[in-house]
């Protein structure tokens, strides 16, 4: 049998093949760097991400994040003169991965203001942005702080909370469930500006009313952050082994000390109607 020969690609050829590959090389690596939507999707593996392993409650402690405020806006639940915020707030609910990565923007949907409408008295209470700048969507934009929240870490939750409206509801219960701030009042670790408390102490009062080992997050010797962690049925568990474990407790990169604040909660003390989003304020923003 003749066999088939194939003849040789000019050079012409394998110039514009060379240039082709090379282009679409480059593009790819300009858009995993920038961010943009081919990144996105190479990082996660595509429209569907792995499954995600286990969940955090982001809490902030405003004392800390609101000593930091240099102006008001309608946004900053730093500056309300009614309703601050007296104990630790929300800062998200996200799924995460054992090897310390999480998924980020899981769908292509986008926040809905109306899906929450009903939740906006829990959401300024318990869930108010601490700042006055946007933050980033998923779609190329800037949005308000719980449209943030929910595109990147909601959408990535939904096979466990379901949509958006149950996705800030499952928040808030697991937020009233497991409260820190009482857990810590109770021991002894209260709002001051001139006490400093053992880190180890507060992180065994949680350790010992929910029996999982805590992620704190520290700012010029303050107490920032505080995640909890927990599987998929909301059982507490410890935080990622991936994080940096010093004396039987979790410590982020931005380690505390061993001596740590809690800054007492001061507000700019404008008005309630200036500070709170109120839904009509919701709407429009969106």
């Amino acid at each position: 049998m003749a066999s088939l020969s194939i003849p040789p690609l000019n050079s012409t050829i394998r110039s514009v093949l060379f240039t082709v590959i090379l282009w679409i090389g480059l593009f790819c690596i300009a858009e995993i760097n920038a961010g943009g939507d081919v990144g996105q999707l190479l990082r996660k593996g595509g429209n569907n991400p792995r499954e995600f392993d286990y969940f955090v409650l982001a809490l902030q402690w405003p004392g800390t994040y609101c000593r930091k405020t240099r102006h008001c806006c309608s946004s900053n639940g730093c500056c309300r003169s009614t309703n601050a915020p007296t104990g630790f707030t929300i800062h998200g609910l996200w799924p995460n991965y054992n090897d310390g990565t999480w998924p980020s923007c899981c769908t292509g949907k986008t926040f809905d203001a109306k899906e929450v409408s009903t939740l906006l008295s829990g959401l300024n209470m318990y869930w108010p942005s601490l700042s006055c700048g946007s933050t980033s969507n998923c779609h190329g934009g800037k949005g308000i702080f719980w449209e943030h929240e929910w595109e990147k870490h909601g959408t990535c939750a939904s096979s466990v909370t379901g949509e958006e409206y149950n996705y800030f509801v499952t928040a808030l219960n697991v937020y009233f469930k497991y409260n820190v701030t009482d857990v810590l009042r109770e021991a002894g670790y209260v709002a001051s500006d001139s006490e400093k408390y053992p880190l180890g102490g507060i992180v065994s009062a949680i350790q010992n009313a929910y029996h999982s080992t805590p992620e704190l997050q520290c700012s010029g010797g303050a107490l920032q952050e505080l995640h909890l962690c927990f599987y998929k049925d909301f059982k507490p568990r410890d935080c990622a082994a991936g994080s940096n474990t010093t004396n039987g407790f979790v410590n982020s990169k931005k380690s505390c000390p061993k001596y740590i604040s809690l800054p007492e909660i001061a507000s700019l003390k404008l008005g309630k109607a200036e500070t709170e989003v109120s839904q009509s304020t919701l709407l429009s923003s969106i």
